[in-house]
Order: C-alpha cells, then structure tokens, then sequence
C-alpha cells in the first residue's frame, strides 16, 4: 500500500503547481495566445512573488578561507618535482 504524503509536502508541491500555473498564463500573455488585463498581470506577478523567491533579493556573502598551504626552502625544484613531492593524496 502506497505511503501517505505529509501534509506539508503537498502544500510544498501545491504552490509549485500554481507558480507554474502563473508563469505558464503569464507566458502565454507575452506569446499573445492569452489575453490579460493590466490588473490581471499585477496580480499575477504579485502571487508569484509570494510563491517564487525574487532571486535578485538573495544576497551572498561569506568569505572563503583556505586552510592549506606550503612554503618551500629549496627554490631551485622545478614545479613538478614540487607537485609529486606535496602532492595531497585524494
């Protein structure tokens, strides 16, 4: 017998069902095969952004910190030899 989905699963896959229900009406207005009012597209473009985050609100930050390092004493090795000699086994 077939697992029963959580409940908030279904609300997860819910709202993705209308984004897509959105953008596809908002598409098919760009296209011209869909007719939409001024209003209709505002409260289109409202919904989704209820529903889809707005990417240009995402903000990253952090810093990258690297932990490894060598300094060589013997200048005088070629860089390959360098590499066989440190090389970090993966």
């Amino acid at each position: 017998m077939a697992t029963r989905i959580r409940r908030q699963h279904s609300d997860e896959v819910r709202a993705k069902i209308q984004a897509s229900q959105i953008i596809n009406r908002l598409v098919g207005h760009v296209d011209g095969k869909i007719e939409m009012t001024n209003s209709q597209v505002r409260a289109a473009l409202g919904l989704l952004s209820k529903v889809v985050p707005d990417l240009a609100a995402i903000q990253h930050s952090g810093e990258v910190a690297h932990k490894h390092f060598a300094v060589s004493d013997t200048p005088e090795h070629a860089p390959e030899e360098w590499d066989q000699q440190h090389a970090t086994i993966q």
